[in-house]
């Protein structure tokens, strides 16, 4: 079915649907992932903070006492762990305001387990599977790839998971003017039907974690995005 990429896998469903959580872990655990769930928020939550080890992280939006936003709120002050986030509402502001939260997927409901099990996929390829290893110094912001690493005027940056991917793309094309599509089909490694103001949603955040750096990220009228280091 899959080229094995989730084999050893833990991830942790949280959704209080009990049959969406049993056809994902269905699913999933015929990938050879270890599936742990909740029901709510904050089931879902204590579970992350107290079990070692978890991979990835699906979260419901609508759930009882803790929503998807506040869990993932919370996730991220302590882990940039990768965050797909699940919804039935579609809606164009959920969607921006999930990621400017750091989550790195966002699928609307219904969708085919099939599309899920490749998002996470993707997630795990590019995770692995950076080119260029080396710890790479532009002005004042230091990149290490092998530590996955960042540090801007000396001070250590905490990115998630798509904001260190989208800063490395920007990099490895340095110089080069970027469209926001072009971004989102790289990037996000799927074709992409969305607004492409979720590119900057992430850019503006971007910017804001690595300070003085963020200058180095010029944006192109009518065009997205260039990385470009002052000589």
């Amino acid at each position: 079915m899959y080229n094995g990429l989730m084999n050893g896998m833990k991830i942790l469903i949280v959704d209080d649907e009990s049959r969406m959580r049993k056809l994902l872990h269905d699913y999933l655990e015929a990938s050879g992932v270890q599936i742990l769930e909740a029901a709510d928020g904050q089931a879902g939550l204590d579970i992350f903070l107290g079990v070692k080890g978890i991979d990835l992280v699906i979260l419901d939006v609508m759930m009882p006492k803790m929503d998807g936003w506040q869990v993932c709120r919370e996730i991220r002050k302590v882990s940039n762990v990768p965050v797909i986030m699940l919804t039935a509402r579609g809606e164009e502001r959920d969607e921006l305001k999930g990621f400017d939260l750091g989550v790195d997927e966002y699928i609307s409901k219904p969708f085919s387990p099939r599309i899920l099990a490749a998002r996470i996929e993707a997630l795990i390829r590019r995770s692995k599977g950076q080119k260029n290893t080396q710890a790479m110094l532009l002005g004042d912001l230091s990149v290490d790839r092998e530590g996955r690493k960042v540090t801007a005027a000396g001070v250590p940056v905490e990115l998630s998971f798509k904001e260190y991917e989208l800063l490395n793309f920007l990099i490895d094309n340095r110089g080069v003017a970027l469209s926001r599509e072009k971004i989102l089909n790289q990037v996000w490694d799927y074709d992409y039907y969305g607004d492409t103001r979720t590119i900057d949603t992430h850019i503006k955040k971007l910017r804001q974690k690595i300070g003085v750096c963020g200058a180095y990220i010029e944006t192109v009228r009518n065009i997205g995005y260039k990385f470009e280091v002052p000589a």
